[in-house]
């Protein structure tokens, strides 16, 4: 039995009515488990521990009756601290197969399991400490109130160190794994949500984090505002806002300091780390409610922001190696339309098009990008077109028609061999785009879902733009004229389901087309 009269004990206990709430109300308290079929036991814990904290934080208790009770809890509380569990309870062995349960079962290796026994011979100490993953083994006549407030103390510690070294581990896997695959389209998102997993491990804070950019993309963006990518925290859903609307007017200074320094600012309640890269890009992290410290913490922050700095260097050049490329791939595709004497913004907004759609009908945002960088590529093959039946002014012939239909297969041979993907999605769209749902179409006459989706999309909105606008051969037809013809083709040359996203999207299409409006003649 647990002994409140000893003493030597020096723990001071609040009056039966005590309310513990504690000291510090707006942190989680600590899940402590009392397991015991004794309800005295369970009533002397609660008023020994009254008034209790660690770390500022509270306890509170969870209190089972059972073996079977505590395992129905345990799965219900995976985040309980402290596990002070009996042995003999509905049998002789019920503690014992608790505990097994939460670790061989569960799975559950964070929670500090603590045995409480009144009848040391059911359950010999060595042989428990042995055979059960437990983390003490205590007599209940032995476990007076002081010595519980250390086991308290060492527990709650245990615990507090293990936590704090998973979420350390979890953030470290969020950095190789977006580092390992640097080169997605969304690495970027990756790898800032893992540094900020990492660098709030580190300082062990809970309120939260932003991570922003300044400079080279801040500037691209809107001068030297800095922008937001991602955000923890209480900055969860601030993406793509401007960290000046977000923190008080005496943080904003913080981060001004930063900038103006170039270098880490420990503020009295935050935290920002400067990131360059050799071009001079400046990246910045923000931390919010870090309250101390120490120069261990200053030592390891140091040498976290220098070593993350790099692949924060290395995600910019991916960025920059996927700018290029898109440039060079509007470039090209441009360079197609001028030829043929067609607006080269034609390929920009059939490209801003299909985008729209890909996601409208269910691709993911990685695809949705892929086709919208690939799409400018559907015409590459006209390169391969005389110029005399390319620009010709009035209905070609038969034969002009058949040798015009050749740039399908022109554009796929030029770009087959390509590893990269959008080159590869861009020899796709090149020899499918003019391929019909009834199978009618060309090159190779396939029918329904045989035409890749790329291929689809691209059909739709290539037709619809070009209708929409003036050709060498033709004038630009009216708006309604446009959509009579794709719910007349709805089913026959367009897949139904993509001339519905269509139509039922058409105030975006139009401000895309306003968007990208072609130049006055």
């Amino acid at each position: 039995m647990l002994e409140l009269s000893n003493p030597n004990d020096d723990l001071v206990f609040a009056d039966d009515d005590h309310d513990p709430v504690g000291s510090a109300p707006d942190k989680k308290a600590w899940k402590i488990m009392i397991v015991d079929d004794d309800p005295a036991i369970h009533d002397v814990t609660k008023l020994a521990l009254a008034g209790f904290t660690f770390a500022e934080r509270d306890l509170e208790f969870i209190q089972c009756y059972s073996g079977r009770e505590a395992k129905e809890k345990m799965a219900e509380h995976p985040d309980t601290a402290l596990m002070l569990l009996d042995v003999v309870m509905e049998d002789d062995h019920a503690g014992l197969e608790v505990a097994k349960f939460v670790r061989d079962w569960l799975g559950n290796r964070n929670v500090r399991i603590v045995l409480r026994t009144g009848q040391p011979g059911q359950a010999p100490e060595r042989r428990v400490i042995t055979e059960y993953d437990i983390n003490d083994y205590k007599e209940k006549t032995e476990l007076t109130a002081s010595k519980l407030f250390t086991l308290m103390h060492a527990a709650l510690r245990s615990y507090r160190d293990i936590e704090t070294i998973d979420a350390s581990k979890r953030g470290l896997a969020r950095i190789i794994d977006a580092s390992a695959n640097i080169f997605k389209l969304t690495s970027m998102n990756q790898f800032a949500g893992g540094v900020l997993e990492q660098m709030t491990s580190l300082m062990n804070v809970d309120l939260g984090a932003l991570y922003m950019t300044a400079g080279g993309l801040a500037a691209e963006l809107d001068g030297d505002q800095y922008k937001i990518i991602t955000g923890t925290g209480v900055y969860a859903d601030s993406a793509g806002r401007y960290a000046h609307e977000l923190l008080e007017s005496g943080k904003t200074d913080v981060l001004d300091k930063i900038h103006q320094m170039k270098a880490n600012v420990y503020g009295d309640d935050c935290f920002a780390g400067f990131f360059e890269d050799r071009f001079g890009r400046e990246n910045l992290l923000y931390l919010s409610g870090i309250e101390n410290f120490d120069p261990l913490d200053k030592d390891l922050i140091e040498l976290f922001t220098k070593n993350v700095s790099i692949a924060f260097e290395n995600i910019h050049l991916h960025e920059d190696l996927e700018a290029t490329q898109r440039e060079i791939v509007y470039m090209l595709g441009e360079a197609v339309e001028t030829r043929s004497q067609e607006t080269g913004n034609h390929v920009k907004r059939v490209a801003e098009v299909c985008k729209l759609m890909a996601l409208e009908y269910g691709l993911g945002a990685e695809e949705a990008e892929i086709i919208k960088l690939a799409s400018p590529l559907h015409d590459v093959g006209k390169i391969g077109i005389p110029d005399a039946i390319l620009n010709k002014p009035g209905r070609h012939t038969d034969e002009e028609r058949e040798i015009m239909k050749t740039h399908a297969a022109i554009g796929y041979n030029m770009l087959k061999g390509s590893k990269r993907r959008v080159l590869n999605a861009g020899a796709t769209i090149a020899n499918e785009h003019h391929e019909r749902w009834d199978g009618a179409g060309y090159p190779n006459r396939r029918h329904g879902e045989e035409t890749h989706i790329f291929g689809r999309i691209a059909a739709v909105a290539d037709v619809f733009d070009a209708l929409g606008s003036d050709r060498c051969y033709k004038k630009a037809w009216p708006l309604p004229q446009v959509l009579d013809l794709f719910r007349e083709e709805r089913g026959k040359q367009f897949e139904a389901t993509l001339v519905d996203i269509l139509l039922n999207n058409m105030d975006k299409v139009q401000n895309i087309q306003e968007r990208y409006e072609d130049p006055a003649a």
